[in-house]
């Protein structure tokens, strides 16, 4: 068999995503918090970027684009056609995207302490039942079987593991673990350490010193019956009166069923709108968030190296042309992203002007497909201009995703955005007679006569998205 070389031409298409491509798209897509965390990790890698110090006036300062602006020239999409030119001209590109925009004078007391001096450690609900245990001078064994059942309680406060596993992993006999049990079962929050709801419930009895009544007897035989609003049924076993048996439900709804929740260690995640929509007069108006945002600009020292032309060589010349393409390309990046966010607000808002002016119930249908043919885009654009960003309007804040939603057609032609039809729901339930709740089918029947057919189980959808119990469970005496 015989072996020769041979060449041969070959034609091939490849989808190449430049760098900057990258960067526009991974900036696109991040929410606030993200994006600020991602400068600062930006600002630690990068020595050719900088942030602006607090007062820098404003001839001192770089005339170009403004990243808090968002003016009405035409801002193109990044696309994968856009290279880098090798051939840069720093000394333009850098005036043109290094201004960190207009700048706010604040008088700052350098000499005030720190917000953080003043937040003290919130204590765990495993510490609080520890010190409580401590207070009542244990020995060495009821300090190992305390260890083991707080250390086994969730975070609403009920312990979970049996008391048998204790004893078996302690070795120390199972009665000296249920003492031990009922004397944390005494501590603050009342109904701590319980094993169940029932047994949650009967503590706090207990400790309003309402043993041996109606309400215990509620708690420990009918709770099922009172999940389901069946008092008939709680009559009729306990021969108490109706009155009664409200009056006690009425105790029993004041109890709480998560003692721990007060001890939670979950911090409030508040939301930070990315733009800011205003009602002036009879126009709206829209503003950029950009509270906090680092100012963001090229080190002067390597602009000013490139820019007189300075000869550096080997690695250092192609290190110092790689930091400043990524400074100068995360600066563009951000200006482009901001413009982008007001454009599709900008769309959002002539398509749904409506919402703004009235509220919920006039919220029409939209698809990513409308903005993105208004503005020109790519619907995949603008699916990521609108995943975690959170628009202030005069009717509350939401998510721009909340804007696009499917359409439910009329019964006599025309359509209404399915977040409308939630919001018919909501009120119809609110105005509801508390003792006769409506019923899914019935919700269903007061929609076909506001021409709106939708069929019960999608009625049942929208009510439980409403975060709305059942009729049964809605159900007042």
């Amino acid at each position: 068999m015989a072996l020769e070389l041979r060449q041969q031409l070959k034609l091939t298409q490849q989808l190449i995503m430049t760098p900057q491509l990258q960067m526009a798209i991974k900036l696109l897509q991040l929410s606030r918090l993200e994006l600020m965390d991602t400068i600062r990790a930006e600002l630690e890698e990068n020595p050719a970027l900088e942030e602006v110090p607090e007062g820098t006036p404003n001839d001192q300062l770089t005339d170009g684009a403004d990243n808090t602006s968002a003016d009405a020239t035409e801002t193109k999409e990044v696309t994968i056609e856009e290279k880098l030119q090798e051939d840069i001209d720093w000394s333009n590109y850098l005036d043109e995207y290094n201004t960190p925009g207009r700048v706010n004078f604040e008088a700052e007391n350098r000499d005030t302490p720190k917000f953080e001096s003043f937040i003290a450690h919130k204590e765990s609900l495993n510490d609080h039942l520890l010190w409580q245990f401590l207070m009542t001078k244990p020995q060495k064994e009821e300090e190992k079987i305390a260890s083991l059942i707080i250390g086994n309680i969730n975070k609403d406060g009920y312990l979970q593991v049996s008391t048998q596993e204790i004893a078996y992993t302690s070795g120390l006999p199972h009665e000296k673990v249920e003492e031990v049990l009922a004397i944390i079962q005494s501590f603050d929050p009342v109904g701590v350490c319980a094993r169940d709801l029932r047994e949650c419930l009967l503590i706090q009895a207990k400790n309003l010193g309402l043993e041996n009544t109606i309400i215990t007897d509620i708690i420990d035989e009918h709770l099922p019956n009172l999940e389901k609003k069946n008092y008939k049924a709680i009559c009729k076993a306990l021969k108490k009166s109706q009155d009664e048996v409200v009056a006690a439900v009425n105790v029993i709804k004041a109890m709480e069923p998560k003692p721990g929740r007060q001890f939670s260690e979950e911090t409030p995640q508040y939301i930070n709108p990315d733009i800011y929509v205003y009602k002036l007069d009879n126009d709206f108006v829209i503003m950029l968030n950009d509270d906090g945002m680092p100012k963001l600009r090229v080190n002067s020292f390597y602009r000013n190296s490139i820019g007189r032309g300075k000869k550096v060589s080997g690695e250092a010349e192609d290190y110092i042309q790689e930091k400043m393409r990524s400074a100068a390309w995360l600066i563009k990046s951000i200006h482009q992203r901001q413009k982008t966010i007001y454009r599709v607000m900008e769309s959002i808002l002539r398509y749904q002007r409506e919402f703004f002016d009235k509220g919920i119930a006039y919220l029409k249908p939209m698809v990513l497909r409308d903005v993105a043919q208004d503005i020109g885009m790519h619907e995949s654009t603008i699916s990521r201009v609108t995943t975690n960003k959170y628009a202030f309007t005069p009717q509350g804040i939401f998510e721009l995703k909340y804007f696009f939603n499917s359409s439910i057609r009329r019964m006599h032609g025309g359509a209404i955005a399915s977040a409308s039809v939630q919001e018919k729901i909501r009120q119809i339930i609110q105005g509801e007679d508390p003792r006769k709740p409506y019923s899914d089918d019935k919700i269903a029947q007061i929609l076909k006569n506001e021409e709106i057919h939708i069929a019960r189980r999608t009625v049942a959808k929208y009510r439980e998205m409403l975060k709305v119990l059942p009729s049964n469970k809605r159900k007042e005496l």
